[in-house]
């Protein structure tokens, strides 16, 4: 049976209920709203949205994002979720998610989502590493994570961790050590950022003093794909990587951008889905038992962008890594997400010519 496509309704409620102001943090910039959010904003995000899904027969969430939803005034959550509630009980929408902080999470607040019917908690947990979350200024320590996590699996919630990589002195063992800590609480999603610098934070501050060196786009990759082996391999779904694009949050080359440096890609996750396909391309050459010239990669063509690579790079370096040309035969004889090589020239033919 063909699983049903899922789409998201966002509502930003931008810095409400977050006492902290973390040093890579500006929540206006990676929003993009400055304003507070509305009752009517609500209803009015979720008709535009539902008019918008091409599918009838999908899965619709609304996901409360920014801030930390479970630190604002119990009456404006109360506020924002009986809009969305009703859409629930109407049956035009199927869930209800919310992000938060993990200090923010208790008993009561955690009675008062399940009244209005949320299904999913994301707990904004950046690292587990108690030394690094206090150089952030975060607030809160892997403690206050670990009780927040059981406490949210109890309450029968599904629950989702966000982490970062890159952060200030924050090491890709620091990180897996994270990945390895958050796995044994259990969470059923995870999302994957990279550390940006934004405009007006003291990360940017730090950068400009030259305090703190951001990672490039190759490392953030290699760094996020090693994070999505790991929690895919322990059936962990990694559901996003890399912040969403928006008019703010683009390219440091946008005049309008409140980037001002870090591995920004409007298309990081692809990126590393891409270099993942690479591995498991050159993994399948590597096992040939001859110096390989010449191959043809057979592939559904849903694939096809993905074999290749962005910009061609996939292609690209097994030509200037490996020496090896490289022709694609699409076919729907090949599952999605699989594929097949053929040798068409050894070096033994190359030579002999």
């Amino acid at each position: 049976m063909k699983e049903k496509n899922q789409y998201i309704i966002p509502i930003f409620v931008p810095h409400l209920g977050c006492p902290n102001d973390c040093t890579f943090c500006n929540q206006k910039s990676i929003s993009g709203q400055t304003k507070k959010v509305t009752k009517r904003e609500v209803k009015e995000t979720i008709e535009e949205y539902l008019k918008s899904f091409k599918e009838e027969d999908s899965y619709k969430e609304v996901a409360f994002f920014g801030g930390s939803f479970t630190g604002i005034d119990k009456d404006k959550q109360e506020e924002l979720l009986e809009v969305a509630y009703e859409y629930v009980k109407n049956k035009k929408i199927d869930s209800i998610r919310v992000s938060t902080r993990p200090d923010y999470i208790d008993k009561e607040r955690l009675k008062l989502l399940k009244k209005y019917g949320v299904k999913t908690i994301e707990l904004g947990v950046q690292s587990t590493n108690d030394y690094i979350l206090k150089r952030c200024r975060r607030g809160h320590t892997f403690e206050d994570v670990k009780k927040a996590s059981k406490l949210i699996r109890r309450y029968g919630f599904e629950l989702g961790h966000q982490m970062m990589v890159g952060l200030p002195e924050s090491t890709r063992l620091d990180e897996m050590n994270t990945a390895r800590d958050l796995r044994k609480l259990k969470p059923k999603i995870v999302r994957l950022y990279p550390v940006l610098v934004i405009k007006n934070t003291d990360l940017e501050k730090e950068y400009e003093n030259g305090e703190y060196e951001p990672l490039t786009v190759e490392q953030a990759v290699e760094r996020c794909k090693e994070l999505y082996y790991f929690f895919t391999r322990k059936n962990i779904a990694v559901i996003r990587m890399g912040l969403q694009s928006t008019d703010l949050i683009c390219s440091p080359e946008n005049e309008k951008s409140e980037v001002v440096a870090g591995p920004y890609h409007e298309a990081f996750g692809q990126l590393v889905e891409d270099s993942m396909w690479y591995d498991s391309i050159l993994e399948k050459i590597k096992k040939f038992n001859v110096k390989v010239k010449e191959i043809e990669i057979l592939v559904n063509p849903e694939n096809v962008n993905n074999i290749v690579g962005h910009k061609k790079e996939n292609i690209q370096k097994l030509k200037d890594l490996y020496d090896v040309d490289v022709k694609i035969k699409q076919t729907e004889e090949i599952r999605p997400g699989k594929f097949e090589i053929k040798i068409i020239k050894t070096y033994t033919d190359f030579l002999d010519e």
